[in-house]
């Protein structure tokens, strides 16, 4: 006893907590108390409910603060966390103790999510075991770093809580999105994929790598039927056509203050560093060469276009790295290291953002000297707030020329599409959240057409 004392006044006094249980057995006693003054009777009752009250929460702190008590929990973690999507994280707790307990768990979270709240309670069994995940959204690059996890145990009468504290600090890298890069690597090599999102794209040519020769499948050109195949098998038989190899393709990134714009937590710039993965991926996949370059007022990132199997792995910690510049981009800066640096026509996708025609017209030359030397994609962005208001229904007049503006902006942004498109400069205007299956289209649609 004078043990368990000595260890209570020691490590006790600061981690002890009295949760709302305790105050409100406190706060009847010294209800009965206070009625005691005009009715005698209630103050006995309520002397009588202190010391039993006292008693209670006397045992409480002596079952709570026992040598007995002992839990465990350990967290995992993914070795990165995506950016932008959901990440699971699981915390394992033991109870190793012979009582059932109450236990509010508080995580310490990066900073960088600003979640200030986060407490998970749970009933835990004698000698049990439990399993908590939960979710976490990162919109930011960088190193996370996540602190101890604190345990609030109680037993079943609740009066008193203790504090256990568990150090578990780790850090965790936040790279762009690898499991976008995963999930559309996956769906781009399904040539009928049930999944939402991605397009099945009418091949209009195929090149004259020839593959093999197959079964006809619903769907199939008409035109690669090979007859004489299909009389020695007596079934409908089709030649099958790979598409061009060892294709160059470069993402180019505008980190200049257009890319700035926020959209559900990140920034334009991270959209198009999460689509520039996964279309590196694809490529490679394809057996095509992948290259990034980054740019604003001075040239970033530069990797030349390789297949080779560390490729990835170099693009992605570029990407990693890459930070906005709040400075006007510099495009005569591009079409001079675009010239310098990259032999031999390739595709070049350009994720950048135009908010207006003028701002169009600025750098419409260097594109189309671009445009002469390479195939070039230009992929800008819709401005989603804008758009919905659009077509909104609105009912009082301000509202109405409020609405009318907002068409008329996109209907330009619309009208900078065909703009491009005269001068002979593939364009792709998008949504922010559909930005990755839009490119992955493109690319495909594009090879599948024989133009790279």
């Amino acid at each position: 006893m004078i043990e368990l004392i000595q260890r209570f006044m020691w490590t006790g006094l600061r981690n002890i907590y009295l949760p709302d249980r305790f105050f409100l057995l406190f706060g009847g006693v010294v209800g009965l108390l206070a009625l005691g003054f005009p009715f005698p009777v209630f103050f006995f009752i309520g002397l009588a409910s202190f010391m039993v009250a006292l008693a209670l929460v006397l045992m409480d702190v002596f079952l709570v603060f026992s040598r007995r008590i002992e839990m465990d929990v350990h967290r995992r973690l993914p070795k990165v966390l995506s950016l932008g999507d959901l990440n699971f994280v699981v915390l394992d707790l033991h109870n190793r103790s012979p009582l059932a307990l109450q236990v509010t768990l508080i995580d310490e979270l990066p900073v960088e999510f600003q979640i200030r709240n986060f407490a998970k309670k749970i009933h835990m069994a004698s000698d049990s075991s439990k399993e908590i995940r939960y979710e976490l959204k990162p919109n930011k690059r960088g190193s996370y770093s996540f602190g101890a996890v604190l345990l609030y145990v109680s037993t079943t009468l609740g009066l008193v809580q203790r504090r256990i504290n568990k150090p578990l600090a780790t850090s965790v890298p936040v790279y762009p999105s690898i499991l976008q890069m995963k999930k559309y690597g996956l769906k781009a090599f399904d040539k009928v994929t049930a999944l939402q999102g991605i397009k099945k794209i009418r091949r209009i040519g195929h090149s004259y790598e020839f593959e093999q020769i197959r079964g006809y499948v619903r769907g199939d050109d008409y035109r690669s039927i090979n007859w004489k195949a299909t009389g020695r098998k007596a079934g409908l038989m089709v030649n099958q056509y790979e598409d061009e190899r060892a294709q160059q393709v470069y993402c180019i990134i505008d980190k200049s203050r257009v890319m700035r714009l926020p959209f559900d937590g990140l920034s334009l710039m991270d959209y198009a560093i999460n689509t520039s993965l996964v279309m590196s991926n694809v490529a490679l996949q394809k057996h095509d060469k992948a290259g990034l370059l980054t740019f604003s007022d001075k040239i970033g990132s530069i990797l030349k276009a390789d297949r080779k199997g560390d490729q990835m792995n170099k693009i992605l910690m570029a990407l990693y790295n890459e930070k906005e510049r709040s400075v006007e981009a510099n495009y005569e800066l591009v079409y001079q290291a675009v010239r310098r640096l990259i032999k031999g026509r390739s595709l070049l996708l350009l994720f950048t953002n135009f908010e207006s025609s003028f701002a169009l017209e600025r750098v419409l030359p260097v594109l189309r000297k671009i445009n002469l030397q390479h195939l070039l994609v230009v992929i800008f962005f819709e401005n989603t707030e804008i758009v919905d208001f659009a077509y909104r229904e609105v009912n009082d007049l301000e509202a109405i020329y409020t609405q009318t503006m907002a068409q008329k902006f996109v209907a330009e942004k619309r009208q900078l599409v065909q703009k491009l498109r005269q001068f002979g400069i593939q364009a792709v205007l998008t949504r922010p959240e559909e930005l990755s299956v839009n490119t992955i289209n493109k690319y495909l649609e594009l090879k599948a057409r024989g133009l790279i």
